[in-house]
């Protein structure tokens, strides 16, 4: 499931993933594979992400992964 949360900051802010993923001093891969929710960023980050994009960790990250686990547990 796509992270709409993250997607939608990063743009808000201007900023293309290459552009974010260097602040973060990572791979642009990596922020990619965070926005379309193959994997998540390590917990230090997460912080530094959401510090960048000033939003809460918990909007950028969290809530998607709930919103996530409810739709598994209520088509199982």
């Amino acid at each position: 499931m796509k992270n709409e949360a993250l997607i939608s900051a990063r743009k808000a802010k201007g900023l293309t993933q290459e552009q974010l993923a260097e602040l973060l001093n990572c791979k642009k891969s990596s922020v990619s594979n965070w926005e379309n929710g193959y994997s998540t960023p390590k917990l230090a980050d997460a912080f530094r992400v959401a510090e960048i994009l000033e939003q809460d960790v918990n909007h950028l990250f969290l809530v998607n992964k709930v919103q996530d686990s409810q739709t598994k547990a209520s088509s199982a």
